[in-house]
């Protein structure tokens, strides 16, 4: 199993990381290999009935000052009203899609960190157990995250809502 993080583009309001997975087949029987399918291309995340096992792609985000923010905090489809910021800070995996066959399954999404890191270490957590994935970690530099925002152009001007 590999999980990777492609790319990050920054906005001025937060980032997007790319992301790109890949389980190839070991000794899976055929029937195995079937069951795995279901769960790659259709994850869950949440409590397995009747176990206290996580299942589904996860992901995590620790920052500097120790706080921390999980996919299992919001679905992928959250929907909030006009102006409405979701608790602070957030972390959303959007699924991208994928492919598969007799030997491997690959996959892609995008995920989304809300608002811009702090300047510091952030350590970038990801988890699947279903595919014998334990959790497993890399360092990102949110310096350099906050130096790319700084040149960050607005496609929008802001809206003056003291207009009449």
């Amino acid at each position: 199993m590999v999980v990777a993080v492609k790319s990050a583009d920054v906005y001025s309001t937060g980032c997007v990381f790319s992301l790109s997975w890949l389980f190839r087949r070991d000794k899976q029987s055929d029937e195995d290999w079937d069951d795995l399918q279901h769960l790659f291309f259709q994850p869950r995340v949440g409590i397995r009935r009747g176990s206290a096992q996580q299942t589904g792609l996860m992901f995590g985000m620790e920052f500097p000052d120790g706080s921390k923010a999980s996919t299992g905090a919001m679905g992928p489809h959250v929907f909030m009203e006009r102006g409405q910021e979701p608790q602070s800070p957030t972390l959303v995996l959007n699924n991208g899609g994928g492919s598969g066959g007799d030997d491997e399954y690959s996959g892609t999404g995008t995920l989304w960190l809300w608002p811009l890191p702090p300047a510091g270490d952030l350590r970038l957590v990801a988890q699947w157990t279903d595919f014998g994935l334990e959790e497993t970690s890399i360092m990102l530099d949110g310096g350099r995250l906050r130096d790319a925002a700084a040149s960050v152009q607005r496609f929008w001007p802001e809206e003056d809502t003291n207009h009449g």
